[in-house]
């Protein structure tokens, strides 16, 4: 168990450095970025549900597809419906500064404390599972924190953040996959991995389904459509190749 915990630590801060990223695109012309971001999100949605299906439900469903399997896929599904919800719930008609932020800013750093702490949680449980689903989950959460947080870094600064406030504020957020990982392990219990595997396919197929496949479905370019399908394709078959490692 104790190189069990290694790799899920390693895992989480290796996520929590994903957050930096936002420095590499300060100099990035913003069309160009929006170009690189809608592979990257094809390609995010593919690991998504390439992780769901070929390694979160296959494991939840051992002991057979049972009622409580469903109750806590739907459950992951509902929890992040409330957490968008309450993301998107507030706007603000003041002028946006450094000193006046938005609060869809702050609203976005606050969903994003709660999603990067139940990311933690999720590849903790996995890891506890087995280091095989472990390393599959981290890297579907890795492929989606990528276009992730470029995209909050983009908010915090449209929000009125200033460069430095937003780099430090995105990482901030993101060490919370950290405290999320350590609490699953200091409660850790067979109960708790088995609602916690079923509750992150659900969460993962919200994400993928109702946030990542409708923002594709804005490019209309057949050609770039294509290349949104085999990035979406390569994700799903990066997640069916880390069968292998079981």
């Amino acid at each position: 168990m104790g190189m069990v915990f290694v790799y899920a630590l390693a895992s989480v801060f290796v996520v929590s450095v994903i957050s930096l990223i936002g420095v590499a695109t300060i100099s990035i012309n913003a069309e160009k970025l929006r170009g690189i971001l809608v592979y990257l999100v094809s390609f995010s949605a593919g690991a998504f549900f390439g992780d769901v299906f070929f390694h979160l439900l296959p494991e939840a469903a051992k002991g057979g597809f049972t009622f409580n399997v469903s109750l806590y896929a739907i459950s992951g599904i509902a929890f992040s419906f409330v957490v968008e919800k309450i993301i998107r719930w507030r706007h603000c008609h003041l002028p946006t500064t450094e000193e006046h932020p938005h609060p869809f800013a702050t609203m976005n750093l606050v969903g994003d404390s709660i999603h990067n702490f139940i990311d933690g949680v999720i590849i903790a449980a996995s890891y506890i599972v087995s280091v095989p689903l472990g390393i599959a989950t981290t890297f579907a959460v890795i492929f989606h924190e990528i276009p992730q947080e470029l995209g909050d870094f983009g908010i915090l600064l449209h929000g009125g953040f200033g460069k430095r406030k937003a780099v430090l504020y995105n990482f901030l957020t993101a060490i919370t996959s950290v405290a999320g990982a350590l609490l699953t392990f200091y409660i850790k219990s067979s109960e708790m991995t088995a609602f916690l595997v079923p509750f992150a396919a659900g969460s993962f197929l919200y994400i993928a389904g109702s946030d990542l496949i409708p923002e594709l479905h804005k490019e209309m370019d057949m050609k770039k459509s294509l290349f949104q399908f085999i990035s979406f394709a390569v994700g799903v078959g990066i997640m069916a190749s880390l069968l292998s490692l079981e």
